[in-house]
């Protein structure tokens, strides 16, 4: 009887990824980590919890060759010995906090590949390469309130998001007319004190707005710590209804 359980998880080396890269492993999951950087400490739990925990260094901001090889991987592997896999599209970025007109492409460009094109490319190659599996499937896309509320200065990171909600909503369709098709979630985390937070309380009011805001909720201890929120996040695809709602938001 198949028994492991597989997660394929983006941007597992720190912050909400690597606490959730943590629980995996705890709660008996076998990984597979695309990051920019490997995480020893996560080689180490994994040794201690006897799980396999395979760690990428992968620039997402070039997610082609990152699709093909995770297309290779999953086609190598023994899906008689698998209960589960699931992809959870976590890794993200904000460019420079400004107006899209003071924005280098290059660097809005960059967003746009890791934030949208990235979970697309990767959604698709684990799709296409569990399409025959018995196994249960499940992509989760970790999305943002900011794809849902439009902020000056965060275009980019606000399109994405909104794009990368669509596309979950596009790929449920799909998946729907399947034997055994995956679940799929774009879910929003809520507000978490991570690096990303820090850059957006740093921004210069002058070219964000909004930047009161951001520090207003550090100052007032409403930010969901990393652990917290990663506990909440993979409550989600461990839920009988998960996938009912293609776009969600763990506040709702």
């Amino acid at each position: 009887m198949a028994s492991r359980h597989l997660t394929i998880l983006t941007g597992a080396s720190r912050g909400m990824g690597f606490a959730m890269a943590q629980q995996l492993l705890e709660a008996g999951h076998d990984l597979l980590c695309l990051s920019r950087k490997p995480n020893d400490a996560l080689t180490a739990l994994a040794a201690k919890h006897g799980r396999k925990c395979e760690q990428w260094p992968q620039d997402l901001g070039r997610a082609e060759a990152a699709a093909a090889r995770l297309s290779t991987w999953l086609r190598e592997q023994d899906p008689a010995d698998i209960a589960s896999v699931t992809l959870i599209n976590n890794a993200g970025l904000i460019p420079h906090i400004a107006p899209v007109g003071e924005i280098p492409a290059a660097a809005l460009a960059e967003a746009m590949r890791v934030d949208l094109e990235a979970p697309m490319l990767l959604a698709g190659a684990f799709l296409g390469a569990t399409r025959s599996w018995k196994a249960r499937r499940k992509v989760l896309n970790i999305s943002s309130g900011l794809g849902r509320r439009a902020m000056a200065s965060q275009a980019a990171y606000c399109a994405a998001k909104a794009g990368m909600d669509h596309f979950t909503r596009c790929v449920a369709l799909e998946q729907a007319l399947e034997d055994n098709g995956a679940r799929v979630c774009s879910l929003a985390p809520g507000v978490i004190d991570t690096d990303m937070q820090v850059q957006l309380r740093s921004a210069d009011a002058a070219s964000f707005p909004d930047v009161g805001s951001f520090r207003g909720m550090k100052d007032k201890g409403a930010l969901t710590s990393p652990d917290e929120a990663a506990r909440r996040v993979l409550a989600f695809p461990a839920r009988e209804d998960f996938g009912k709602e293609p776009v969600a938001d763990v506040r709702g």
